[in-house]
């Protein structure tokens, strides 16, 4: 309650509650896709369009990978014109793509979609906008707390796995967007009101420059995070935006008989999306659990542990055929792991980087998005060659294998150099 007390008195509360709304429904909106995808594939099937595996995959990882380059574009505009502007001119570009999908109707084209994907990514490029729209008011002993709150946005994916399919079933897929255009609309003018930017006597910008990047590109611990990160949150995510359809193609039948049973006045693609929603609740509400586990034995043990339960899980999914049940399970703890293992990532970046560390979250924030876009056509490519998804599950769990031997390489390194004085447990 203390440190709560202090948010209020020695920062800008009302910036603070705008960028933890402005992040959370971005991130809604950026994965929207994921629990209207079989929605959206069934609406083009009617109107003489079949998606291929290669389509789907597509579609679904566009709005991952623009997000994950616009990181980077917006937080230079985060310097140069303040992050109130940015965010925005930025969700004025998202309110103009949910509108003009919803006004396009049925008779919206593929390539129409594609484009509005990469807008979306507007969207997932708030996590570059939010934290530091928030932090910059506060000093950094509140800096974890105040990150914390401000970048609790997956909570926005999961209300979008339990209210789009159902929403989307009675009033068509299109109208999830506009619901979305109009709260994305009444957040653009709270963020107007009470999202400020911090005076110079408060925060002083410290711009950050392209030789800033090819500075710590050249460091080779920025690529072990990269890679580490690109798996964790980008299996968080790719298997999230993914999962819907993943259950729709596999499990089908064992959908209706729990909706006959448990779930009588839903239909299959509404069932899909709560238990998405489930798995991806999991990674959400254990994120910061895995960044207190990693504080408390060290964020390379840790990673150890995550990782290692996600290749288990993993290739469990890919050669065995199991119960539509059990398979919730494994995809829960696969979830739950990966979530983990995004607060272990950052419970050791800013140890390493601890005076780089704005320029490092947006290298390897993008590195996230793009490992998420890389998951999602790896399924896709699975499905379309092999009819099945037990390809991209087993290199999935085999670049995890890679992460973790990395880990092994990069420990005692670590642990006897930048380790030693960094104050944290590695």
């Amino acid at each position: 309650m203390a440190r709560l007390q202090a948010i209020k008195e020695e920062g800008h509360w009302p910036t603070l509650l705008a960028a933890f709304f402005y992040f959370d429904l971005s991130f809604m909106i950026w994965t929207i896709l994921g629990p209207l995808s079989t929605e959206i594939v069934e609406s083009f099937a009617a109107n003489g369009f079949i998606m291929s595996s290669n389509d789907k995959a597509t579609l679904l990882s566009l709005p991952i990978l623009s997000g994950a380059l616009l990181r980077i574009v917006l937080g230079f505009s985060v310097d140069k014109f303040g992050a109130k502007k940015t965010a925005l001119v930025s969700q004025l570009l998202v309110i103009f793509a949910l509108v003009f999908t919803y006004f396009l109707g049925e008779g919206i084209t593929y390539n129409q979609l594609l484009g509005i994907s990469i807008l979306l990514g507007f969207a997932g490029a708030s996590f570059a906008v939010a934290l530091p729209q928030a932090g910059q008011w506060y000093p950094p002993k509140l800096q974890g707390l105040v990150l914390g709150i401000a970048g609790s946005a997956n909570f926005g994916v999961v209300m979008g796995f339990i209210f789009a399919p159902k929403i989307a079933e009675l009033y068509g897929w299109q109208s999830v967007f506009l619901l979305e255009a109009g709260l994305a609309t009444i957040l653009f003018f709270t963020y107007v009101f009470m999202a400020q930017d911090a005076p110079s006597n408060v925060y002083k910008v410290n711009p950050k420059k392209l030789k800033d990047y090819m500075k710590l590109l050249k460091d080779k611990d920025t690529w072990w995070f990269n890679l580490f990160y690109a798996i964790s949150f980008g299996g968080f995510v790719g298997f999230g935006v993914f999962l819907k359809l993943y259950l729709m193609d596999t499990y089908p039948t064992e959908m209706a008989e729990l909706g006959l049973s448990w779930l009588a006045e839903e239909n299959i693609k509404v069932i899909a999306g709560y238990f998405g929603a489930l798995c991806i609740f999991a990674g959400t509400i254990l994120r910061p659990i895995g960044g207190a586990i990693a504080d408390k034995m060290g964020g390379v043990k840790s990673l150890y542990i995550f990782f290692s339960i996600v290749v288990v899980m993993t290739v469990l999914n890919a050669t065995l055929t199991l119960p539509f049940l059990l398979v919730i399970l494994v995809f829960f703890i696969t979830m739950a792991n990966l979530g983990m293992a995004n607060g272990a990532v950052f419970q050791l970046v800013p140890q390493r980087f601890a005076k780089d560390i704005g320029v490092m979250v947006g290298i390897i924030g993008a590195a996230g998005g793009l490992g998420g876009t890389a998951l999602i056509k790896t399924l896709g490519w699975s499905k379309a060659t092999f009819d099945g998804y037990s390809a991209g599950f087993l290199i999935f769990a085999g670049v995890t294998l890679i992460a973790i031997a990395g880990i092994s390489m990069v420990k005692t390194r670590w642990r006897t150099t930048w380790g030693a004085t960094s104050g944290g447990r590695i």
